[in-house]
């Protein structure tokens, strides 16, 4: 048991639209590859807050 192949996912699209109505799923989609956008950055560290700052170097430092 695999993949659901093309007629399967024809009557799962039926059943959706049925469900939510045409005018709700393009905002359910929207929502959907928000919320994968931001699961992506989170688990690649784009949100790691305790990144030290660099501290450049001065002349009297050296």
């Amino acid at each position: 048991m695999g993949l659901p192949s093309g007629p399967e996912l024809l009557v799962i699209l039926f059943i959706v639209i049925l469900l939510f109505g045409a005018k709700k799923l393009p905002e359910l989609a929207k929502g959907l590859g928000k919320g994968i956008n931001e699961f992506k950055k989170a688990s690649s560290g784009a949100y790691d807050d305790e990144k030290p700052e660099k501290k450049e170097k001065t002349n009297d430092e050296v």
